[in-house]
């Protein structure tokens, strides 16, 4: 961007002052396309940028959602001065009622987090947060083989045996008694 500023001849105005001119210059009563303010501009001005075309649309695209200028079937146009303004998007807002005369409009609460009480006591890093269920937070620590047995079971899990390893258990084989075949 900083190249084609440099290389701008400096006799040449503001790009959406020679569109407004070019506008009026053109004096079409529908509007003219970019084409035609392109032409007229060359016209008009001679040497300019090389990348003109691209500056021109930028410009003709910022003016058109800033509101100066008016985009109807593929044309530029000066917006009508009778026209009501262009409505944002989305729902518009509720109307609000007048304050009833002497009333004083108290000033918005703020937004966000409200700042930390500088005289509060400071908390105890290690209190328990309201409601809570009285477990700690996060997984809990890894207990050794040999204190598992000692130490109560935690509650709400199943029963375990001591001597019990980890996955699944192998199949119970049925035990085969042998059959004697008297004939």
């Amino acid at each position: 961007m900083a190249t084609e500023e440099v290389n701008k001849p400096s006799s040449l105005p503001p790009y959406p002052e020679m569109i407004m001119k070019a506008l009026d210059g053109l004096d079409e009563p529908n509007g003219s396309n970019k084409s035609a303010i392109s032409k007229y501009i060359e016209s008009t001005y001679g040497e300019l940028p090389e990348g003109h075309i691209t500056l021109l649309s930028h410009h003709l695209n910022k003016m058109k959602d800033s509101g100066e200028l008016v985009f109807l079937k593929n044309n530029y146009m000066k917006p009508d001065p009778d026209a009501p303004p262009k409505r944002g998007r989305g729902r518009p807002p509720k109307a609000k009622e007048p304050l009833p005369p002497g009333a004083v409009l108290s000033p918005p609460r703020p937004r966000g987090r409200p700042p930390k009480d500088p005289n509060a006591p400071p908390k105890s890093p290690k209190s328990k947060p309201s409601g809570g269920s009285g477990r700690p937070r996060g997984r809990p620590k890894k207990i050794p083989r040999g204190a598992a047995a000692a130490a109560p079971p935690p509650p709400l899990s199943a029963p375990s045996t001591p001597g019990r390893g980890r996955g699944r258990p192998p199949k119970v084989k049925p035990q085969l008694t042998e059959v004697s075949v008297e004939l």
